[in-house]
């Protein structure tokens, strides 16, 4: 039995249709599942996307897509670098860096360590979430810090050694809506 170029091109309409309406998967495998208030989640950790997270190692290969077999397009290249987590599929997560450069990396080159870059030459860390308060550090452009406690406007990093308050709008990996104690 053959089937002819016409019955095949409807066939796969209908099942493009099906997964577009099913809500499926993307073109490239990813799952988004909504979250009852209004954020997504990952399919397969149940985690809000998107999300962020920290490389584990000192390399860390970015893939076309999410398995071994699709070609490396990039290659992360620095321990606890702040990486924003996009969507998931099996043990695969799609992230991107602050200059939206990324792709499929395996979970286990990521740790749930949070860290942020400083976008900030010289910035000024203060003992309290104040502008007032006194000035306890600086931190260079570029820095990878640990991100500890937020409140809407500030947060507490440390790195090298030092540790203060800093302005979130002066960091990297971090959403600007987010809380932490």
């Amino acid at each position: 039995m053959t089937v002819s170029g016409t019955v095949k091109r409807t066939l796969a309409a209908a099942c493009a249709a099906v997964l577009t309406i099913s809500g499926a998967a993307g073109a490239d495998g990813a799952k988004v599942v909504p979250a009852a208030a209004g954020q997504a989640r990952g399919p397969v950790t149940n985690l809000p996307l998107p999300r962020f997270v920290s490389l584990k190692t000192d390399k860390g290969n970015a893939r076309r897509g999410p398995s071994l077999t699709h070609r490396i397009d990039w290659v992360f290249t620095r321990r606890g670098m702040p990486l924003q987590v996009t969507a998931e599929y099996g043990h695969w997560r799609r992230v991107r860096d602050r200059d939206g450069q990324g792709g499929w990396v395996h979970y286990a080159l990521l740790s749930g360590v949070r860290t942020v870059l400083v976008e900030q030459d010289m910035l000024t860390a203060h003992a309290l979430p104040n502008p007032q308060s006194p000035a306890v550090a600086a931190f260079e452009l570029g820095v990878v810090a640990r991100l500890g406690d937020c409140i809407p406007d500030w947060c507490e990093i440390s790195a090298g050694g030092h540790e203060g308050w800093v302005p979130k709008t002066a960091l990297w990996g971090v959403a600007p809506d987010e809380i932490r104690d």
